[in-house]
Order: C-alpha cells, then sequence, then structure tokens
C-alpha cells in the first residue's frame, strides 16, 4: 500500500475531475504490476496495473481508492477486476463520490472477492481535492498565509516586505503544483506584482490557472499575472457584476468571470468559488492576502489551511495584520491541525478547516 501511495502521488495536479489514484498487483509475495491514474479520460489505475500485470487471476490488489462501480470515460474498475480474476482488494479509503461511495466494495463482494477498507488517513488525504469538489459543488481551497511572529504581514501598508525564508518560498512554489489554480487578491497584486508561476518551471498535463479576486476596482493590464506563459492558462479575475464597466481594461489580457446579481459590487466569494467550478478548477491554492483571506474563511470556503510563522517581531501603530475585513470571532472558525514542520527558518503548521453546520 506505501508503494500504491507513492503511484499516487504522481498524478496529484493531473487527474482533475478524477481523484489520483494508485495501485499494485501482488501474488505470492510477488509485484505482477502497478500503476497510477495519470490524466482524466485515461485508463484507471488498476487498469494500468493489470495492463503490466498480465494473468493476475488469483492475485491481490493495493489501491488507493475504492474501484469505481460507474462507467464514464472508461469501464467500471470493479467490474474490470472480476473479470480479471482477482481474489483479494485492499482499500485505502472508500470513493466520496455518491456515483461509487460503498458501491465498488459492494460489487467485489457480491462476486466473491475479499475486500478490506483500511480507511487510512494518507489515502484521504491523497484525494481532499476530489472529495471535497465532488461533494460540496466547488472547488477545494487550501489557504496558505506567511506571518512574523506578532501575527503581522508587513510594517506598515503597501509596501512588499519579504518575512519568510527562501525555503519557505520554494515550498510555497511546490504547493502550487499540486493545485489546479493559484489564487491571490487584487491588492497583492497591486502591490507585489507577482507572477504566481511555480519555479524552478514543472510542466503538467494540465495548464495551471492564475486567478486574481477583485472587488469594484481593476488591476494594470500590465501586470506580471497577465503575461502569457507556456503551461499556464490563461489567467482568471473574479469580479462583481455590478462593476462590468471598470473591467474593460484587462478583457483583452484576461478570462473576466462576473459573479453576483448585475448590481451587486462586492464580490460574493461562495458564487465565485462555484464559478471556477463551473470553469473546470477543482482545486486551488489561495495565498491572500489579508482580506481576501479572512473573508474566504468568514465565506465557509477554505478547507485546508497551510500557516507560515516567521521568526520576526514586525508590530507597529500601522503595521499590517495576516487577517482583516471579517469578524472571524462571529464565524467561530476552527482547525484541526495534523502537520508541522520546520521550513528554513520558518515553521509550517497545516490542518483542516471545521465547515459550519448547515
Amino acid at each position: 500500500m506505501e508503494r500504491a501511495y507513492e503511484l499516487a502521488a504522481r498524478g496529484i495536479g493531473n487527474t482533475a475531475p478524477n481523484p489520483a489514484v494508485g495501485s499494485v498487483i501482488v501474488r505470492d509475495g510477488r509485484i505482477l504490476g502497478e500503476g497510477y491514474h495519470h490524466r482524466a479520460g485515461g485508463a484507471h489505475a488498476e487498469v494500468n496495473a493489470l495492463a503490466q500485470a498480465g494473468d493476475a487471476r488469483g492475485a491481490t490488489v493495493y489501491v488507493t481508492l475504492e474501484p469505481c462501480n460507474h462507467v464514464g470515460r472508461t469501464a467500471a474498475c470493479s467490474r474490470t477486476l472480476v473479470e480479471a480474476g482477482i481474489a483479494r482488494v485492499i482499500v485505502g479509503t472508500l470513493d466520496p463520490n455518491p456515483k461509487t461511495n460503498g458501491g465498488g466494495v459492494a460489487l467485489l463482494r457480491e462476486h466473491g472477492i475479499d475486500v478490506t477498507v483500511l480507511d487510512e488517513p494518507r489515502a484521504r488525504r491523497i484525494i481532499e481535492p476530489f472529495a471535497v469538489a465532488v461533494t460540496r459543488d466547488r472547488p477545494y481551497v487550501a489557504l496558505k498565509m506567511a506571518m512574523s511572529l506578532d501575527g503581522r504581514i508587513t510594517s506598515r501598508p503597501g509596501v512588499q516586505q519579504w518575512i519568510t525564508s527562501e525555503e519557505e518560498r520554494l515550498y510555497v512554489r511546490a504547493l502550487r503544483i499540486a493545485h489546479d489554480a493559484v489564487m491571490v487578491g487584487a491588492g497583492t497584486v497591486r502591490v507585489d506584482d507577482p507572477q504566481l508561476t511555480v519555479r524552478p518551471s514543472s510542466h503538467r498535463l494540465r495548464p495551471y490557472t492564475r486567478v486574481v479576486a477583485c472587488e469594484t476596482d481593476t488591476v494594470s493590464e500590465t501586470s506580471r499575472v497577465f503575461a502569457s506563459l507556456d503551461d499556464y492558462a490563461r489567467t482568471v479575475v473574479l469580479a462583481p457584476s455590478g462593476a462590468r464597466a471598470r473591467f474593460k481594461n484587462i478583457r483583452d489580457v484576461a478570462e473576466v468571470i462576473f459573479v453576483g446579481s448585475d448590481d451587486a459590487m462586492q464580490l460574493d466569494l461562495a458564487a465565485a468559488m462555484r464559478a471556477l467550478r463551473g470553469y473546470g478548477i477543482q482545486s486551488v491554492l489561495c495565498e491572500g492576502g489579508p482580506t481576501l483571506g479572512a473573508r474566504m474563511i468568514a465565506a465557509d470556503a477554505v478547507d485546508r489551511v497551510y500557516w507560515a510563522i516567521a521568526p520576526v517581531l514586525l508590530t507597529t501603530d500601522v503595521a499590517v495584520p495576516v487577517l482583516a475585513g471579517a469578524d472571524l470571532a462571529a464565524y467561530g472558525a476552527r482547525v484541526r491541525f495534523d502537520g508541522v514542520e520546520m521550513i528554513g527558518a520558518d515553521v509550517v503548521l497545516t490542518g483542516m478547516m471545521e465547515h459550519k453546520r448547515v
């Protein structure tokens, strides 16, 4: 199963709207075949492993996610395993997709195959983006924020100030690889003029998408985020429908998606996330700034946080807090931390955001 997880990780970032899955086939203590899902529309992990194995009758299949039991662009993997004469299947976790969710395991058992469901945290972590997108009708959102030890991002407004280490910045660029899109607010574009690229560059089967969330005011059409680059899709700008006239300057360099009612002058982030899902984006790494980060949490649109803490102090009378512009105390946000690591001189905490009860 450890090997199956390693294989599944190779597909992360390329399989949307499908999950990343890995599979290993074993008989008599020997690996017969292994495979992973490369991209949507391509063969699933179990099929790729069977193709390498050849005759797999009586073998055990290790697979990180429950084999599907519905026909889409490919055949149902559970039936394929039955036809291959597999004797036993070890499953990392059940498929959260309502089209399967236990159905694949049930079909295998109906045909006399011994099935064990491990329900392992590592298996669930691999499919986090898929699980959110398929059950909440919006992209999975990971919020990455960086702050000083005293909770600030800069000592005064409107100034770019690097506070984390080079190692932490490289860590963040690697995080982008695992998501379909990276998103920042218009304020970040105006102050930092970021490219929002992965460096060193990394080829993906699915192009990266850069997203800018705006309110009533546009950003400059010469911003580096709009530069045309290989392996990058056209940059998306999210804007309120009531401010259409103010975004004429960027329509030649960006895909502008207007959301909300015709008179809306504030960006409805919940509606904006649904619009991104309709645009084909399954996972988003949101890199703030303070207002966008806080409002995303308040909109119940954040699933995982990556919180970098730099060993510096920045408090002044005008220092900018890491989150601003939303009453988060009223929201009652809580995070279930599940990871902590040293990245250069910084500490990075990560965990799942607890969603509002609905």
